[in-house]
């Protein structure tokens, strides 16, 4: 990791050197220039925080389009107009860059842009913070083990316990009343035969572990039925379930007790697990550091010291950006 220095800039001298950036990357005179040096040597902290500004600079394109992905929303309008720059001179939009820069970094520090997780929670009874894990008791004396950053919608209506996995991951301890209970994640659901285990959002779809028990799973609506026992696991997604397998239930359920296991998996999987647990925002700018495997077992109560530790093993470089955004290359 790289330390320039111990000076912390004030958010104005973030947003001046973002400013001084792009003007330079425009057509500044001689006069610009002179000023710029000026400024640049009146403070320590401006040196921090234009060297700050120059790997924003470098990242934002990218960090824009990887945010996309969670906050499409928020952004499509500034990546319509970065998209609309491509092929001008830069001229035409450097002066623009800054600001653009300003509101990635705005998104990739939550500062009121995660339209995607306020959607979540407006419409969940239950949910945890980032970096918090949160047990709850449900009206029928089931519990829930929220993992870090995510969220819960609770239906016992209609004869049926329903619950809506709405973000993140939860372990259910299901009290038996009589009544299903059913988790729905995604486009599939997991309904309880009894009674241990987990649901856990993944891209396109969910994964299912029990710990003691039965669950049956389905990967859609007249998809069909898997029935997993304990410390066996299975994954969904596009209305497709992959065969189930036995797992260590135990080990990948250990995030209830703050710590992560894994066993030659892929970096990407530890840095997903891991923004869970940081109160900011991780991006990862390389795929073959991505695909890179990790075994190790970790504890979620510092994932900068994960993210340290896995520097030093595999090497690769960490940026970080204003204290809360981090950047791996």
């Amino acid at each position: 990791m790289n330390h320039r220095s111990c000076v912390i800039p004030t958010p104005a001298q973030e947003q001046a050197a973002l400013a001084w950036l792009s003007l330079l990357h425009d057509q500044p005179s001689s006069g610009d220039q002179a000023t710029f040096s000026h400024w640049l040597q009146a403070d320590p902290a401006h040196i921090e925080a234009y060297a700050q500004a120059q790997v924003l600079w470098e990242l934002s394109e990218q960090p824009a389009r990887t945010l996309a992905t969670e906050e499409a929303f928020a952004l499509q309008g500034l990546l319509r107009a970065m998209d609309a720059a491509k092929g001008r001179a830069r001229r035409r939009w450097s002066a623009g860059l800054a600001m653009a820069a300003s509101v990635v970094l705005a998104v990739a520090l939550g500062a009121g842009w995660q339209l995607g997780r306020w959607v979540d929670d407006l419409g969940a009874d239950y949910v945890s913070a980032p970096g918090q894990v949160r047990t709850v008791v449900l009206a029928d004396q089931s519990a829930v083990t929220l993992d870090a950053d995510s969220a819960i919608a609770v239906d016992f209506s209609h004869g049926e316990r329903h619950v809506q996995l709405r973000r993140g991951a939860g372990f259910f301890s299901v009290s038996h009343t009589g009544q299903p209970f059913v988790v729905e994640a995604g486009q599939g659901e997991a309904r309880v035969l009894g009674t241990q285990f987990e649901v856990r959002l993944q891209p396109g779809g969910a994964q299912v572990t029990v710990l003691s028990g039965r669950v049956a799973v389905t990967a859609a609506k007249g998809a069909p039925q898997q029935v997993l026992g304990a410390s066996q696991q299975v994954a969904y997604g596009q209305g497709e379930a992959e065969p189930l397998h036995g797992v260590d239930s135990e080990a990948q359920l250990a995030w209830r007790q703050g710590w992560l296991n894994y066993y030659h998996a892929p970096l990407a999987e530890v840095v997903e697990d891991l923004r869970r647990y940081f109160p900011g925002r991780i991006l990862m700018l390389n795929n073959q550091l991505a695909d890179r495997r990790v075994s190790g077992s970790f504890s979620s109560h510092d994932p900068q010291a994960v993210l340290d530790s896995l520097q030093a093993a595999l090497g690769f470089e960490q940026h970080k950006v204003l204290g809360r955004l981090i950047v791996l290359r």
